[in-house]
């Protein structure tokens, strides 16, 4: 099954993250682990950039479910461009979509992917309304 990104969206952060050697398979490319880190990675970064320091003592995001769609074999050396995106914001979710390219060939996807991302209290273990700041943010 193919989930594909939204035509409304917003861009919300963008971020270059070098291919490491590690990240690669027997077969010489980006082993598939490896493109929900980079999914991760660029979630997280694009949390602190916005004063949220994940922490289990308060409140944040987790995410209820994630994809990734496989559109051509990223291999080391490299550097890949992150962009990623916001849409639907409901209650306690909004989604995010992130797409991937070498930065050696801008504007060809090697790789989009998403989750569902919801806002909860976790000392309380219990979702929680976005923030209203956080839903100015991700509201295309």
């Amino acid at each position: 099954m193919r989930i594909e990104i939204p035509e409304k969206k917003k861009l919300v952060y963008e971020m270059d993250m070098a291919i490491r050697w590690g990240d690669m398979d027997a077969m010489g490319h980006l082993n598939n682990t490896s493109y929900f880190r980079y999914l991760e990675t660029i979630r997280i970064d694009w949390l602190v950039s916005l004063g949220q320091q994940p922490g289990p003592a308060k409140e944040g995001v987790v995410i209820v479910n994630a994809f990734c769609n496989f559109y051509r074999q990223i291999e080391y050396p490299g550097t890949v461009r992150l962009k990623m995106y916001a849409s639907e914001p409901a209650r306690t979710t909004f989604e995010t979509w992130v797409t991937m390219e070498r930065t050696d060939s801008p504007g060809v996807i090697h790789a989009a992917g998403g989750a569902t991302t919801m806002w909860v209290d976790f000392p309380k273990q219990k979702a929680m309304p976005l923030p209203d700041w956080l839903r100015a943010i991700v509201t295309p």
